[in-house]
C-alpha cells in the first residue's frame, strides 16, 4: 500500500532531524559543516551549471574542477592562517605567556581594586590563565578529540561535499518517494546553512572591518601603537565566524593587550567593542534573522539550549538547525 505524500514528507523530516542530533551526539559537526559548506561553494561559484538536469561530460568535468579548486582553496587558507599566525608567534601558547607578561606587567597601573583581584606573580598568574583555557578548551569539541581526527572528519566532509555535487551534475536516477523527499530535505538544510552561514561571514567582515579601523587607525592617530596589530585583527575575522563566543575570546584579547599601553587605553578599547557588540547584535537581528526570517531572540535562545545540551559544538550549530526546523514548520504550513 502506497503511503500518502504527506506521510512520507513528515518521515523524511523526522530522519533528517535524527541525523542532525546524531551528529551532534557522535561529534561530526565539523564534518557536516565542511560538506555543507564545500558544496555550497560550488554552487555559487557554478551558478550556471544546471545541477541535477542531463548527463553531459563536460558538465561532469567542470563541477569536479570546480570541487576540487574549493577544496584546494580551503585547504590552503587553512595552512596560511596557521602559518601567518606561527609567523607572528601568535600560537595558542606564546599568546597565552604574552597575555599573562603584558597583565603582569600593568599590575602597577591598574587600580588597586583591580590589582588585588590578581595573582601574586607571573607565574601564578600564567597557571590561572593555562587553568581556565584547560577548563574552556575541554568543550571544544568541534576539534574532535586530537587534531588529526578532526582534521580527518573535516577533509572527509569536504570529499562527500563534493561527491554529491558529482551525483547532481550526472544526474539522479529514478529514486522512491523517501528518497526524493530526503532529497528536498537535505536541499532545505543546505539553504540554512548557506543564509547563516554567509551571513555570519558578512557580519564577521563587518566587525573585522570595524576592529581594524579602530587599532591601526584611530589609536595610532592618539599615538597610541599597540604591539599585536595584525594577530588581534585576523584573530577577530577567524573567531568571528563564531557566533557570540567568538566575540567574547576577540575582545578579551584585545583588551588585555591594550593593558601594554595604559589602563585607560584599555577602557577605551572596552567601550569600543562594547559598541560593535551592540552593532553586531543589531546585525545578526537584521542579517541573520532577515535570512531565515527569524527574530534575534529566536536564535539567542536557540543558541542557549544547543550550548547547554551539546557545549560549543551546540552552540555553532544553533543557528543552522533552528533556520532548518523552521523552514520546515513553515513548509508544513504549522507556522
Amino acid at each position: 500500500m502506497k503511503l500518502p505524500q504527506n506521510y512520507v514528507r513528515y518521515g523524511a523530516i523526522v530522519a533528517v532531524l535524527a541525523g542532525l542530533l546524531l551528529t551532534l551526539r557522535l561529534e561530526l559537526v565539523a564534518a557536516l559543516l565542511a560538506g555543507l559548506l564545500v558544496h555550497e561553494l560550488v554552487h555559487a561559484l557554478a551558478p550556471r551549471l544546471a545541477f541535477g538536469m542531463g548527463r553531459g561530460r563536460s558538465r561532469l568535468l567542470t563541477v569536479s574542477l570546480v570541487a576540487s579548486l574549493v577544496i584546494g582553496a580551503l585547504v590552503a587558507a587553512v595552512l596560511l592562517a596557521i602559518a601567518f599566525f606561527r609567523s607572528e608567534g601568535a600560537t595558542p601558547a606564546n599568546l597565552l605567556a604574552k597575555m599573562a607578561d603584558i597583565i603582569d606587567a600593568s599590575r602597577g597601573s591598574l587600580p588597586g581594586w583591580l590589582a588585588m583581584q590578581l595573582p601574586d606573580d607571573t607565574d601564578a598568574l600564567r597557571q590561572m590563565l593555562v587553568d581556565w583555557m584547560r577548563e574552556h578548551v575541554k568543550d571544544v569539541q568541534l576539534l574532535g578529540r586530537s587534531v588529526g581526527l578532526a582534521i580527518a572528519h573535516v577533509l572527509l566532509g569536504m570529499v562527500i561535499g563534493a561527491m554529491i555535487c558529482l551525483r547532481e551534475a550526472r544526474g539522479a536516477s529514478k529514486s522512491t518517494a523517501l528518497v526524493e523527499e530526503l532529497e528536498t530535505r537535505v536541499a532545505v538544510l543546505a539553504h540554512a546553512f548557506r543564509s547563516v552561514v554567509f551571513a555570519q561571514v558578512k557580519i564577521s567582515a563587518i566587525n573585522t572591518t570595524l576592529t581594524a579601523l579602530f587599532l591601526v587607525v584611530a589609536l595610532p592617530m592618539l599615538g597610541i601603537h599597540l604591539p599585536l596589530a595584525k594577530t588581534m585583527i585576523a584573530i577577530t575575522f577567524v573567531v568571528g565566524l563564531i557566533p557570540v563566543l567568538g566575540n567574547l575570546i576577540s575582545n578579551t584579547v584585545i583588551v588585555i593587550v591594550s593593558l601594554s599601553h595604559s589602563f585607560t587605553t584599555a577602557v577605551i578599547a572596552l567601550v569600543f567593542l562594547v559598541v560593535v557588540h551592540k552593532l553586531e547584535y543589531f546585525l545578526n537581528a537584521r542579517i541573520v534573522g532577515g535570512e531565515i526570517k527569524a527574530h534575534a531572540w529566536e536564535l539567542l535562545l536557540a543558541m542557549l539550549v544547543m550550548e547547554a545540551a551539546f557545549g560549543l559544538p551546540g552552540l555553532v550549530a544553533a543557528p543552522i538547525f533552528y533556520a532548518y526546523l523552521k523552514a520546515e514548520l513553515k513548509g508544513i504550513g504549522v507556522i
